[in-house]
């Protein structure tokens, strides 16, 4: 499974390596209520293949309709063929047609791209970099239209500036789970429908047995192993729910010095604290003790194991997203 950046980057690789041109759309800026945030995408074919979205789906419909009709091939000629932009939902009228949400307003921009040995090259770097979970923007000079990559991304998913578009572009995020149970189930799935790559982690025979969800990875490898291995970088998550530190505890001695956006172990109040009198004894400093979301998630009352995957991935959201918790 992969992000909807990291997709729409693919099928663009790909169609360019089959020779295809392909539109493709950004949002630039956002008034009121938008379905789709800033610097999402939309690709499509000459052929009306289409990959993401920018709105519900009638902005899409009204794309696709221009590309048949050809009035876009017209509206891109008179732009000197070049990226150009469109406002949607300036007046009250286009709002209702094209259903956008009351006041809501969207600026996109529209390139396209001819299946050039420049424009393959830069395509199939994003995607390696996004595959790799590295830093990575797409560059758009607006005055030409050619694409270039840079090896950082800035806080804003768009930036314009002296006629550049700087697009920070997104790796996919993966969580690790610790301990093939009820609750781990609940969370992976959740995960998966946020756009994670969920992998499970239960060393202990037997265990993972009968534990299965459908586009999870699962190993008994060692959880250290696997911590120190593929999930130490800000794109990565660690959530122990196992409820026995043979396997928790192995995990989070590596994890809290890692560099991975959240680590959360699943515990009471007493539970919590006594992870943490133990976790110094693993050589972890205070500092690195502090950064350890326990209890895990929100406070909402949480007692069946769909509540508290909800309470744990919701918390997982806000820090992904900055928000302190």
């Amino acid at each position: 499974m992969l992000s909807s950046q990291q997709q729409i980057i693919t099928c663009v690789q790909e169609w360019l390596t089959a020779d295809k041109p392909v539109w493709l759309c950004t949002i630039l800026k956002t008034w009121g209520s938008s379905p789709r945030p800033i610097g999402a995408m939309m690709a499509c074919t000459l052929d009306g293949e289409l990959v993401g979205s920018i709105s519900g789906g009638c902005i899409e419909e009204d794309f696709l309709e221009q590309l048949r009709d050809g009035s876009l091939k017209e509206q891109y000629m008179a732009e000197g063929n070049k990226p150009f932009k469109v406002k949607y939902g300036m007046t009250e009228e286009e709002q209702a047609r094209l259903r956008l949400p009351c006041g809501g307003q969207l600026h996109v921009l529209l390139e396209f791209i001819e299946p050039t040995e420049d424009n393959l090259s830069v395509f199939t770097r994003l995607r390696s970099d996004l595959e790799n979970h590295l830093l990575v923007s797409r560059l758009v000079d607006l005055e030409t239209g050619e694409i270039d990559v840079r090896d950082e991304c800035d806080d804003d998913a768009v930036v314009i500036e002296d006629g550049v578009m700087t697009h920070s572009l997104s790796p996919m995020y993966r969580l690790l789970l610790l301990g093939a149970g009820d609750v781990a189930k609940y969370v992976a799935e959740m995960a998966l429908a946020l756009e994670y790559d969920v992998t499970l982690c239960d060393p202990r025979p037997r265990y993972l047995d009968n534990w299965y969800v459908p586009g999870v990875e699962t190993t008994s490898r060692l959880p250290d192993d696997v911590v120190r291995e593929r999930f130490s970088n800000p794109y990565s998550g660690i959530i122990a729910l196992a409820h026995d530190p043979r396997v928790d505890d192995m995990a989070l001695m590596e994890a809290l010095k890692t560099d991975a956006f959240y680590v959360g172990a699943m515990g009471s109040e007493r539970t919590s604290a006594a992870r943490r009198e133990r976790l110094p004894e693993l050589g972890l400093t205070k500092d690195e003790i502090d950064t350890l979301h326990a209890p895990i998630g929100f406070q909402i009352d949480s007692k069946t194991p769909a509540e508290i995957a909800i309470a744990i991935m919701a918390e997982v959201t806000a820090v992904r997203h900055g928000q302190s918790v």
